[in-house]
């Protein structure tokens, strides 16, 4: 019979209900817009792509300041210190994980943002179709031939930040299964949304 390791107080290591809310809602809407990123190619044009772009856009700047809420909430509110029993490597590398992930959620919607701006097709932005979202300034009053490479700049910035995105996902995945299925350390369940899945550790029988 393999016991789980103890941890302290499962309610004083969980992260804030705020904290958590914010976790999921930002990763869920993330995947969203991997999953219309993915459609870009296959609707070059048209009203279709439009609505495409638009919702992508969207989600981008709901992104944008989500993620800007949960790093002043966490400036504020500090997060739960890792269980004593992650060496000193783990908590490195979660730490550079969660910080990449904090760059990426700030860098891909200001990216995707700025580009907009840049572009010469002065589209507009509307989010949820309901509310005129505004350009950089600074960025589109350029004059048009200095806006043109800033755009192919700025796209090639946002497809490789992209990247980054699938890199630290699958490390952050990896992660979180190897610590729910091998050291057993439920660190995992620190950012569970019900709290009746963070209860008092069980014994694998």
């Amino acid at each position: 019979m393999v016991k789980v390791p103890a941890l302290a107080d499962p309610s004083r290591m969980a992260f804030s209900p705020v904290a958590i809310a914010l976790h999921w809602a930002i990763a869920l809407l993330i995947f969203a817009n991997i999953a219309l990123a993915w459609r870009f190619d296959a609707l070059k044009e048209g009203l279709a792509w439009f609505r495409l772009i638009q919702l992508h856009k969207s989600i981008g700047i709901t992104v944008l300041l989500l993620s800007v809420l949960r790093l002043v909430w966490r400036v504020v509110h500090p997060p739960p210190a890792y269980p004593p029993q992650m060496r000193r490597w783990e908590r490195a590398a979660a730490s550079t994980v969660h910080w990449g992930f904090y760059g990426l959620m700030l860098g891909l919607p200001l990216t995707g943002w700025a580009m907009v701006s840049a572009s010469p097709t002065n589209l507009p932005t509307l989010l949820f179709r309901k509310v005129r979202w505004p350009h950089l300034g600074f960025i589109h009053d350029l004059p048009l031939d200095q806006r043109r490479p800033l755009t192919d700049a700025l796209a090639f910035t946002h497809e490789q930040l992209a990247n980054l995105a699938y890199v630290l996902i699958v490390l952050h995945v990896a992660a979180a299964l190897r610590h729910q299925f091998f050291t057993r350390d439920r660190v995992l369940w620190r950012m569970l949304p019900l709290p009746a899945l963070r209860g008092r550790p069980q014994e694998d029988r």
